[in-house]
């Protein structure tokens, strides 16, 4: 392992959810509205670029705060700012972070190609990068920040097969996009698992472009009508398209019979675990994911060296790239309620309306 900086525990300790006072936490994304803090222990200045708000909500409603408490608490100058979908956007955002003077840029990648070009404008302008949670392929990225994502997979192919026990089964995989190396081994980590029960038949597959949810359930209709009807269990990469294939589920009155996974742990797939139209979900702390990466990009500001916990092979650029890769949780209805003890959720976001009496059947209040 490599040394810790000095200031990693500085950064570890300030992981409270709480929204800083700085500006961007009200989700803005220009330069103005970017978050910063105004005295610095460390010399020098952390652009963070977060992906979109379309995804999964996480960027936004956990990330970004996680982000800006730690890097308070560590008093660094920060600038988190999101690209919106666009990785055109995303480019001259990072152009201008970068003439701001930031001297470290973590992205979480659109897409290879365009976050490797990004690292590589950056490298030549002495400016340090750090993939954060999306490993960008063929880039040159000093760190890479993450969750085991293999594992994330492993635990949704895990959950699925629990709920639907030995019996014989027809799946459906709906994938993430294309685009996003976390997809991909999120599908080898699930077919891991899945593959080898030889009672299960994988009826239809498809990836589903941006993860764009509206997309998912017209691709899940699709794949529902092609295997006419006969699904019994849906390997779905989030919650987001969970939900998707949910809403088709009920249309066919099948929600609830018809075990569906999950991952990002959101109020609406909290919500549906609960409800019982959701198998599980996989919970990945952003206030763990935020430490790791504040801790990673303080060392570099100060011109040391992160500690990794090992490496991760970029197949595309033919290194391997130093990695601290954190352990994802596989949460089922008998323990929703870890997400919002570690301030994942909100109780009175998760417990509302008729949600209420489900949380409070949970042992959750």
């Amino acid at each position: 392992m490599k040394r810790k900086h000095s200031l990693a525990m500085a950064a570890l300790m300030g992981l409270a959810l709480t929204v800083s006072a700085c500006g961007s936490d009200d989700g803005g994304d220009s330069a103005d509205d970017s978050s910063s803090s105004s005295s610095s222990s460390a010399d020098g200045k952390i652009g963070v670029i977060l992906p979109d708000t379309e995804s999964s909500v996480r960027w936004e409603s956990a990330d970004r705060p996680a982000l800006a408490a730690a890097f308070d608490e560590a008093g660094v100058e920060y600038d988190i700012q999101n690209a919106e979908g666009d990785a055109e956007r995303m480019t001259q955002i990072a152009d201008t972070m970068i003439g701001n003077g930031v001297t470290v840029l973590a992205i979480v990648n659109l897409d290879s190609e365009s976050g490797a070009a990004i690292q590589e404008k950056a490298a030549s302008q002495g400016v340090a990068t750090i993939d954060y949670d999306r490993l960008t392929l063929g880039g040159s990225a000093e760190y890479y920040v993450s969750f085991d994502n293999t594992v994330v997979g492993e635990l949704q192919g895990q959950g699925l097969a629990d709920c639907l026990g030995e019996k014989a089964a027809n799946v459906v995989f709906l994938n993430g996009s294309p685009t996003d190396n976390n997809a991909t081994l999120f599908a080898e980590g699930a077919h891991s698992v899945l593959d080898g029960i030889s009672s299960y038949k994988n009826v239809g597959e498809q990836a589903v472009p941006e993860w764009d949810n509206e997309e998912a359930a017209t691709i899940f209709q699709q794949l529902y009508t092609a295997a006419d009807g006969k699904v019994d269990g849906v390997l779905a990469a989030n919650d987001g398209l969970a939900g998707a294939a949910i809403g088709i589920l009920e249309g066919n009155g099948q929600a609830g019979k018809v075990p569906v996974t999950g991952q990002d742990a959101t109020v609406e797939g909290l919500q549906n675990v609960l409800a019982g139209t959701q198998c599980m979900t996989v919970y990945k702390s952003a206030k763990q994911e935020a430490a790791a990466l504040a801790e990673a990009a303080i060392a570099l500001v100060n011109g040391e060296e992160a500690e990794t916990t090992g490496t991760t092979t970029d197949s595309e650029g033919g290194r391997d790239v130093p990695s601290i890769l954190l352990e994802p949780q596989s949460i089922t209805k008998d323990n929703v309620g870890d997400v919002i003890d570690d301030g994942g959720q909100k109780v009175e976001d998760v417990c509302t309306g008729k949600f209420e009496k489900l949380c409070a059947d949970a042992g959750i209040s």
